[in-house]
């Protein structure tokens, strides 16, 4: 049968729109079926693999223990958001490669929150981040996220803090002179201080840290704020007495108390406070020394011009005598034996040497000066 043209364009044309829709309908149905079947993500479980988790350390396990959760939701809806998406590597690319790096940073996360309170747990890092497919469709179990507290502080922390022992020291210095006296009692409070603070401090960590926790953290700072308080004790002593010789390194190092008790052993007791003041006076009874100075004779018929100058001068070596006394009633008991010469009598001797230079200069301007009245400078004591 012949065709006119018109007819046989008309029957290609639908001809070709039946092959378009056999063809669209066919796409239709393996889009289908790819999105019912979309693979999801299976991770190994991570918190059975943690160990105890220290109660301080609780509240951010479980955090992140529901971010993995999280990771693995977001990664299954990509999973199914791009289906047929990419060539042969895309899911690993796209997908469970990007899982992997934040799986890795959220479980060391958790060792070290881990670590902060108790031994650092030592976890394949690389096994429990790296997830693979289940290719059915099918989800695995979520990652559980309430953790149990260690067993010694689920136990309400039965175990008792230490505490810390330490060396009285007030004993060991000796009599106190009474000058030094206030600023020995503010340091001997000062060690009582030191100790209160590192039992809250031992208390408050229980369980926190590594073996060497307490030494590096807690009894080594300790030792050294004792060292610099007990020097500073033995200093203020030595400023007005012979300086005690102590055996610092011993009596600056604690030890602890493993009962938790304060004061489990004499050397728990509280630091006395009272430091013993050395009697006034010492063996002189109370009695502070006065200075016995010669008095300035033989001088020369005074000229008038000088006549001021000179009794100026000459009351001022009164003045000198009278605040050496004065000094000396004051610093009863003072430093070591050479303390009244060095302080004292010396300095005297200095400003009497100047004022009597000053009386031979006025006489010498306008007179035979005088020579020689430096003997007259050197005092001694009426013990």
């Amino acid at each position: 049968m012949h065709l006119s043209r018109s007819s046989a364009r008309r029957w290609q044309i639908a001809g070709v729109a039946a092959v378009a829709v056999a063809l669209t309908g066919v796409g239709l149905g393996v889009a289908s079926a790819d999105e019912g079947s979309a693979p999801t993500v299976n991770c190994p479980a991570v918190a059975g693999e943690l160990g105890a988790v220290p109660a301080r350390a609780q509240a951010e396990i479980e955090r992140n223990l529901a971010l993995l959760n999280t990771q693995i939701d977001e990664a299954n809806k990509r999973l199914a958001s791009s289906v047929g998406e990419g060539g042969p590597n895309f899911i690993q690319n796209a997908i469970l490669g990007p899982l992997k790096d934040k799986r890795v940073a959220t479980i060391n996360r958790m060792a070290t929150a881990i670590g902060r309170s108790a031994a650092k747990p030592v976890l394949a890092v690389d096994t429990l981040a790296t997830c693979s497919l289940n290719e059915g469709g099918s989800e695995a179990a979520p990652e559980p996220t309430a953790v149990d507290p260690a067993p010694e502080e689920a136990e309400g922390g039965a175990g008792a803090a230490p505490t810390v022992s330490c060396p009285a020291v007030a004993g060991e210095l000796g009599t106190i002179p009474a000058q030094a006296q206030a600023e020995i009692e503010r340091n001997l409070a000062l060690l009582n201080t030191q100790i209160d603070e590192a039992n809250k401090r031992l208390a408050s960590s229980v369980g926190e840290g590594g073996p060497n926790f307490i030494q590096n953290a807690i009894l080594g700072p300790l030792k050294d704020k004792r060292v610099a308080t007990i020097n500073r004790m033995a200093t203020a002593i030595g400023r007005n007495a012979a300086k005690p010789v102590l055996a610092v390194d011993t009596l600056a190092t604690c030890e602890l108390n493993e009962s938790g008790e304060a004061g489990g052993d004499a050397g728990a007791e509280p630091e006395p406070t009272a430091a013993p003041a050395e009697p006034a006076g010492g063996d002189t009874g109370g009695a502070a020394p006065t200075v016995n100075c010669p008095a300035v004779s033989g001088l020369p018929s005074i000229p008038a011009q000088a006549r001021d100058e000179v009794v100026r001068n000459l009351q001022l070596l009164d003045t000198q005598i009278a605040e050496a006394n004065a000094r000396l009633a004051s610093s009863v008991g003072e430093g070591g034996p050479n303390f009244i010469q060095n302080a004292i009598l010396g300095p005297l001797e200095d400003k009497r040497v100047a004022a009597l230079n000053r009386i031979e200069t006025a006489i010498g301007r306008n007179a035979a000066r005088p020579e020689g009245l430096e003997r007259f400078a050197p005092c001694s004591l009426n013990d």
